[in-house]
């Protein structure tokens, strides 16, 4: 439940998408917050919607969602491609945001958004879940109390096997691509390792590969990345794999860490540590990263409590995506048109 005395987030959920039941529905659930409103481009779809999952009311369409006074925080689990319009619509009518990532098509329209967040006021945050779950807290520990010692390399790996021929995530005019959906991930965990590293990594080179039958959207690239105090890293994805994998192993110049999924942690909840003195297996938990992300936007909203993410993280990440997508021999995704 919500915590006593601090009033439930009153939520808004465009669309319908899979994710929203896992990423959003359960959390709320835990955490005793209102699904106030939904809507989707079928209202059948938002009607079956609401009432699987006990949101309140359906509206006819995602401006009238967002008319709504008493829909306070919207969730955005659209296609990647409406990330974007429908953020910087969501921030023009003043509500506070929780967008799945990437927060934008690309690089310039990720800096929109964080200029209209930084006009509206309100809370702004990319779902990146992983980062608030006690895994990924546990790898930035081990760097930062030196039992790995001082960074030397870092290599994560965000896969899964491919998704239907017809899947929104093979659409070039929304936004898709194993960059986007997966390797967001892996260049944001590489990122956040920025203070042990002497500052922000640095693109060295990309490769990739097209898929078959989707022009200009890649099946997966592979990153390799320099930090300025020397160390490196690898970001890899790839959305035709034979398995899912999600896997981050921290090199330091005393020993290692690997998580096995620090992506879904919940699935997986270990943190292999190996060092001189041998070899150990931490777990941390199998509450949901989804959950610990929805607590912690919630602290943000109504008390004020720091959030280690925000506009200003979205563009960078956006921003070495498109690098990526440049140095692979790919162009960065268009812009998709504001629709309802």
């Amino acid at each position: 439940m919500s915590e006593p005395g601090r009033e439930p987030l009153r939520i808004g959920v465009l669309g319908a998408a899979r994710i929203t039941e896992r990423a959003l529905v359960d959390p709320a659930r835990a955490g005793g917050h209102r699904l106030v409103a939904v809507a989707a481009r079928d209202r059948g779809r938002a009607e079956t919607f609401a009432a699987q999952h006990g949101v309140e009311r359906v509206h006819d369409s995602y401006g009238d969602l967002l008319a709504d006074p008493e829909v306070e925080v919207v969730y955005n689990p659209l296609a990647n491609g409406l990330h974007g319009p429908w953020n910087l619509a969501a921030l023009a009518a003043g509500k506070h945001v929780l967008t799945e990532k990437p927060s934008a098509s690309n690089a310039a329209e990720a800096a929109e958004v964080r200029e209209a967040a930084a006009k509206s006021g309100t809370v702004f945050m990319e779902g990146f879940h992983y980062l608030f779950h006690p895994v990924t807290r546990r790898l930035h520990e081990l760097l930062a109390g030196g039992e790995l010692g001082e960074l030397r390399r870092v290599e994560t790996l965000v896969a899964i096997p491919a998704p239907d021929d017809a899947d929104p995530r093979w659409s070039l005019p929304l936004a898709g691509g194993a960059v986007m959906d997966l390797g967001c991930y892996s260049l944001h965990a590489v990122r956040l390792l920025a203070p042990w590293a002497g500052g922000a990594p640095r693109l060295v080179s990309a490769r990739g590969e097209e898929r078959a039958g989707a022009p200009g959207v890649d099946e997966w690239i592979d990153a390799e990345l320099e930090f300025p105090g020397g160390a490196t890293g690898s970001a890899r994805c790839h959305m035709a794999y034979g398995e899912l994998e999600m896997s981050c192993r921290i090199v330091g110049t005393r020993g290692e860490a690997f998580a096995p999924n620090f992506v879904l942690p919940h699935q997986d909840d270990r943190v292999v540590v190996r060092t001189q003195e041998g070899e150990r297996v931490e777990h941390l938990g199998t509450r949901s990263s989804y959950t610990y992300q929805l607590d912690a936007f919630a602290a943000r909203v109504r008390g004020g409590a720091a959030l280690p993410l925000d506009a200003d993280d979205a563009l960078a990440t956006m921003t070495l995506i498109d690098e990526c997508y440049t140095a692979a021999g790919f162009r960065p995704r268009p812009r998709t048109a504001l629709s309802a």
